[in-house]
């Protein structure tokens, strides 16, 4: 089957030749493949090493994406791909070489719809806060059951993958992504594609690796985006997809509630002390585990970089309940043009 690798950027400088690299070296047949690499107008060299690339590689060919967004890029790509099989592949992710070919692959050997691998995340730099990122961004306690973040010792039925490949005839059956979501595009189309009757597959045996934020800042930002755009999917699907999606904003709102209550009632301070502190109890002891395995630097800062997902996520979350439920609000493209793009 002919497949199409889709490949959406923004500003990936650092990481986009060692992503086209590992792409072009696949065991997938040559003359059976091509690369869709979809930029969101970079500024930072990117545009002039895709064009180097395009021009030395037939496989690989630059298209624009003027609005700079996730989902603008993927439906751009699935739209002009030529394959009976699409493929998504990031830009700030290194592959094996049998990536593309195990997933086409278990397409059929498992009867699924969609299929996906294990995302190992590695550190940005050596540094301890670049470790301790990487960490907490693969930690259950980080992350909750997020499999392909976490991993799994043998084929799994999931809810979601981290990218997708997925037979073209899907896309006329569920549809293309939905463009109102700058973050969370892949869960909500997969929602629909389970809703459909469709399963969705995360197989151990292919690792991808991908470099994380180097920085809280980074880091804060991006799992902002991903609470902010949750309850804006679940309104979309009727429902939210799972517990794990609810429980960051359960913890800051407890918080908020407590620490409200004991501005007004002083032996509430007795339940918000309950709540910082069994959250505390258990930071604690992620960063205890880790010194003794990463040093105590690393530990330290991942104390850091839990909390920063956990309440980034909390916040995005009910900031955009309280929108939802507002009356004349902006239109939600307004809205999320005004949140600062990831990269």
């Amino acid at each position: 089957m002919f497949v199409s690798i889709v490949v959406p950027c923004r500003n990936e400088a650092h990481y986009i030749a060692e992503c086209l690299d590992s792409i072009l070296a696949c065991d997938y047949p040559k003359d059976q493949f091509e690369v869709l690499v979809v930029d969101g107008m970079s500024d930072d060299g990117t545009r002039k090493v895709l064009a180097d690339y395009a021009a030395k590689h037939p496989q690989i060919r630059m298209l624009d994406n003027p609005r700079r967004i996730t989902p603008v890029a993927l439906n751009t790509a699935i739209r002009a791909a030529r394959g009976d099989v699409i493929v998504r592949m990031d830009a700030h992710v290194v592959y094996p070489k049998n990536y593309v070919s195990r997933l086409v692959a278990a397409l059929d050997e498992f009867g699924a719809d969609n299929v996906g691998a294990v995302l190992k995340t590695l550190p940005a730099n050596d540094r301890p806060m670049g470790r301790a990122i990487a960490i907490g961004m693969s930690h259950p306690f980080g992350v909750g059951t997020s499999y392909f973040r976490i991993g799994t010792d043998q084929p799994r039925w999931v809810d979601t993958i981290a990218f997708f490949c997925v037979k073209r005839s899907t896309f006329d059956r569920v549809g293309l992504f939905d463009e109102e979501l700058i973050r969370h595009q892949d869960g909500e189309f997969n929602a629909r594609l389970i809703r459909a009757g469709g399963r969705i597959l995360l197989i151990p045996d292919i690792v991808s690796y991908y470099y994380a934020r180097s920085t809280l800042h980074q880091v804060g930002r991006m799992f902002y985006q991903y609470g902010y755009f949750k309850p804006l999917v679940a309104k979309k699907l009727g429902r939210f997809m799972t517990v794990r999606q609810l429980i960051p904003p359960g913890f800051v709102l407890a918080l908020a509630v407590t620490a409200l209550a004991a501005l007004l009632w002083k032996p509430a301070l007795l339940l918000l002390a309950l709540v910082a502190g069994s959250y505390a109890l258990v930071v604690g002891g992620c960063a205890v585990q880790t010194s003794l395995k990463q040093g105590p630097r690393t530990g330290l800062a991942l104390a850091a970089v839990l909390p920063v997902i956990h309440v980034s996520y909390g916040t995005g979350f009910w900031r955009r309940v309280v929108e939802l439920m507002l009356p004349k609000r902006h239109a939600a493209a307004e809205r999320a043009a005004e949140l600062p793009l990831s990269r």
